[in-house]
């Protein structure tokens, strides 16, 4: 059984108020008060889950029998295509984070909710009477004991298709009365959760390509013109060896697929010791692990480790021809101050790192190249180790007036 399309807008409130004229003025006082609570305190909760909950907690208090919900809602973001959401009365609510795949294309292309997308109209299925091949579903529903199902679309300014389904136990399913209030009750649901949406979509966004500190102080307001922000920290500069050489010989899917698989050698080891990544420069990336108060040997630390743990991976990697011919990498480690500034001109600008700590651990990344060393750390960095690293010597650099002493583990 198909329910009507939703109303066009100019529409929409004529239709809206005719269906909250036909509600009861009891459960139209209480479908309002839903409504109050979706726009006044919803729309500031941060985690879509404990919006998702709240309402159904709510509807469940109007007197709809639900025992089973489940939402989609597309993202944009780099290892997932969506957020599914599923709650039942016996577990609460779990999220899974559905991945980009032809398979779960193909899935979702054999669902309800693709349905529903397709055709911009509600679905309400009568279980009993539902045929187990009309959606791979809905075997699984009847065997759950459910007796009826509903799922609804709903479209985001941005084009993306979401959809929200309701499932019940219950013998007499979703009453004349229930499914007007929910009528009305779900543009304004839909709209809260495309603010939350909107938001994690720019959050995300942000995050992948600036990274997260940069990110955080995007969204705080740092977008000015020459503003600075200065950071001290463990600074982690690693360059891949060859690589215009290499790359030379590539076409250019090979060398996007190179670089994938060498930043994955790199970047774990990074994140797991707390550390940041703030650029992609090429075949190289800069991070940063930031002093925790006047522990500053624990950034260095953690940097250290990083480092060594990056470099066995590639060795891994190595020995198992997962390139194209064996990788070799060099990585400075300094401790300073990195410094975000935004540079650009008019409306395009970027949020880079920029100052004379950043330039000299750039410039010891050369230096593992000259000296045959693939990890060297300045003086400043090393003074901050809780072990004594060896000294290796001191050397002029482009930029520097003073020879600049490195060591090695």
């Amino acid at each position: 059984m198909t329910l009507s399309a939703p109303t066009p807008i100019l529409d929409r409130s004529d239709k809206l108020l005719s269906l909250a004229r036909s509600l009861d003025p009891e459960l139209l006082s209480r479908v309002i008060t839903i409504r109050d609570w979706l726009v006044t305190v919803a729309v500031r909760i941060e985690d879509a889950s404990d919006i998702l909950e709240g309402f159904i907690e709510r509807l469940l208090d109007l007197g709809l029998p639900i025992d089973r919900a489940a939402s989609a809602i597309e993202t944009l973001h780099s290892e997932y295509a969506g957020v599914g959401r599923f709650w039942t009365k016996e577990e609460g609510i779990a999220v899974r984070y559905l991945p980009h795949s032809d398979r779960r294309e193909a899935a979702y292309e054999a669902s309800p909710f693709a349905y529903v997308n397709r055709t911009g109209e509600w679905l309400l299925l009568d279980l009993r009477e539902t045929p187990d091949d009309r959606f791979p579903i809905i075997p699984e529903l009847k065997e759950a004991g459910y007796r009826h199902y509903l799922t609804i679309p709903f479209k985001f300014i941005n084009g993306t298709h979401n959809a929200i389904s309701f499932a019940t136990r219950a013998e007499e399913g979703f009453g004349e009365q229930e499914l007007k209030a929910l009528r009305l009750l779900v543009p304004t649901f839909s709209l809260v959760t495309e603010m939350r949406a909107t938001s994690s979509r720019l959050d995300d966004v942000l995050r992948i390509y600036v990274g997260d500190e940069p990110h955080r102080e995007i969204l705080s307001g740092a977008i000015l013109r020459g503003q600075v922000t200065r950071i001290r920290s463990a600074i982690l500069f690693a360059d891949m060896r060859g690589y215009t050489r290499l790359s030379s010989t590539l076409t250019p899917e090979e060398a996007v697929e190179l670089l994938n698989n060498y930043f994955d050698c790199l970047v774990p080891p990074i994140e797991e010791e707390g550390g940041q990544v703030l650029k992609y420069l090429g075949d190289g990336l800069l991070a940063i692990f930031r002093d925790k108060g006047d522990d500053t040997g624990g950034a260095a630390q953690s940097a250290l480790s990083a480092a060594a743990n990056a470099l066995r991976r590639i060795q891994a990697a190595n020995s198992e021809g997962r390139f194209p011919v064996p990788l070799s990498v060099g990585i400075a480690l300094h401790h300073g101050e990195a410094a975000y500034g935004n540079v650009g001109s008019g409306q395009r600008l970027d949020f880079t790192v920029i100052g004379r700590d950043v330039n000299l651990a750039n410039r010891i990344a050369k230096l593992n190249k000259t000296l045959d060393e693939p990890l060297l750390m300045s003086k400043p960095f090393a003074d901050h180790l809780w072990g004594d690293p060896h000294p290796v010597g001191a050397f002029e650099v482009d930029g520097f007036e003073e020879q600049i002493e490195v060591f090695k583990p």
